[in-house]
């Protein structure tokens, strides 16, 4: 018995050794220092990015999301016609005044056509009601 456990004994001593080796062979393969110091470098490349990205963000969204930009942009697409078509161009905006008044007058029609139509439902509601 004493034996076989000397022997049982000699033969785990025998793995460990040479698992301590290829840990060893590993461990200067791996070069864990320099791994580190890679990770870090890349963990503040990868901070800059972020913040560069977020900024671009933010620049792009501050010019695309303003509304006087827009208004700005359609005066001076206004009198870069203006400039080029002359007098014609200038007339347009006019006529299209023009159409802009008169589109509240077939409201006003329409709404007069709801208010009849409001006081025969109403007509009917009290029949039924009686």
């Amino acid at each position: 018995m004493h034996l076989g456990e000397s022997v049982a004994i000699a033969r785990t001593v025998g793995h460990l050794s040479k698992s301590a080796e290829v840990m060893k062979l590993v461990n200067n393969l791996m070069k864990a220092p320099e791994v580190a110091i890679t990770m870090q470098e890349f963990s503040k490349e990868m901070t800059k990015a972020g913040v560069m990205e977020e900024m671009v963000n933010d620049a792009v969204e501050s010019a695309l999301d303003s509304e006087d930009m827009e208004e700005e942009i359609e005066e001076e697409v206004d009198k870069v016609l203006t400039a080029i078509a002359g007098e014609t161009t200038a007339q347009l905006p006019q006529a299209v005044r023009k159409e802009k008044l008169k589109q509240p007058a077939v409201e006003d029609v329409e709404g007069a056509d709801d208010e009849e139509d409001l006081e025969e439902l109403r007509a009917r509601l009290a029949k039924v009601r009686s």
